[in-house]
């Protein structure tokens, strides 16, 4: 990454971008089942989901700002989510937490034990199905256009910065420091 021109650092965060956004306005409900570490993107996967259900072991963070990065395009999603000032105390601190408090947070709709996960996604499936598509897909699509100005503002923004983040010296020694299993030392 570290290599590649800004033409390619914004053609990749268009990319993550386009992945978030199809999740999220998805016509047909979608599911998350986590049980075990889900740490960055893969928390922002997961909670973009309709439904996210975790054991009680599943970790989830936003751990960008470790590595000098900018956790940019989950962030409009997740203020959409859980609100700014809650937004901002995951972002900013990086901190690890576990699907208690992701639940309680209102990321994870259920936590559950760990051998009735695959029961429980099943049944929340069946659940699903058994609406009517039509009216599923047309409260999805309902929902995600009362965000689409929201969304497409605060993506585009996210999405400079997610650029931008990827050229400087922070990202450079927190990607080495990652890759080298040492703690980063940020320049002053």
């Amino acid at each position: 990454m570290q290599s590649k021109p800004a033409s390619e650092h914004r053609a990749d965060a268009e990319r993550i971008a386009r992945l978030f956004r199809t999740l999220y306005e998805l016509p047909m409900p979608t599911i998350a089942a986590v049980h075990g570490p889900a740490i960055a993107g893969g928390t922002g996967l997961a909670m973009i989901c309709d439904f996210t259900l975790a054991t009680p072991t599943a970790k989830f963070g936003f751990t960008e700002a470790r590595i000098g990065f900018v956790p940019a395009l989950v962030s409009a999603f997740l203020a959409l989510e859980i609100g700014d000032k809650r937004s901002r105390d995951l972002l900013l601190t990086a901190r690890l937490f576990d699907a208690a408090e992701a639940h309680q947070l209102g990321l994870v709709n259920e936590v559950v034990p760990p051998d009735q996960l695959a029961a429980h996604v099943q049944a929340l499936a069946q659940l699903l199905a058994a609406n009517s598509p039509q009216s599923l897909t047309a409260t999805k699509r309902l929902m995600a256009a009362q965000h689409k100005p929201f969304l497409d503002a605060a993506i585009d923004l996210a999405m400079q910065a997610n650029a931008q983040a990827r050229d400087t010296a922070d990202f450079r020694e927190g990607i080495a420091a990652f890759l080298e299993k040492r703690n980063p030392v940020w320049a002053k």
